[in-house]
């Protein structure tokens, strides 16, 4: 008897998800992440010139010194929970919007990366499904 009880898939299923995490890691090992000059907002603001990003990053800035200065003034004030609120929003953007992905690699490797995944999921989909394909006979043979 195999675990669980009955004759199955396991070692399918086992298999393919070890191969879908080398694929995966080998994958994420493989991707460079950098940032760029400008982000959504600052490349708005500051036309995307070089020379504007101290400026256009002040001005990103703006909105949330501002609310946080008026929370500390009256906390009690909704515009100035707004105005921190949409700061923090416009902050986040910006950093987000700055992050480029790069992948140097070849392309032998990364066909052997893909092909790890796509081996993977379709050994650990046949382990699935052989489990339930033994449960319904196991099932049947009990009736």
């Amino acid at each position: 008897m195999k675990p669980g009880g009955h004759e199955g898939g396991e070692g399918y299923f086992l298999g393919g998800i070890a191969l879908v995490i080398a694929g995966l890691y080998f994958f994420m090992d493989s991707v460079y992440v950098t940032t760029g000059q400008y982000g959504a907002i600052s490349r708005m603001v500051g036309g995307g010139r070089s020379g504007m990003e101290t400026t256009s990053m002040g001005i990103v800035f703006l909105p949330f010194l501002m609310g946080v200065g008026v929370l500390f003034y009256d906390s009690s004030k909704k515009w100035g929970w707004w105005l921190a609120g949409l700061g923090l929003t416009m902050l986040v953007i910006e950093m987000v919007s700055r992050i480029h992905f790069r992948m140097e690699i070849k392309s032998s490797t990364f066909l052997l990366m893909f092909s790890f995944i796509a081996a993977g999921v379709g050994l650990a989909i046949r382990g699935l499904l052989l489990n339930r394909k033994k449960e319904k006979n196991t099932k049947s043979d009990h009736k």
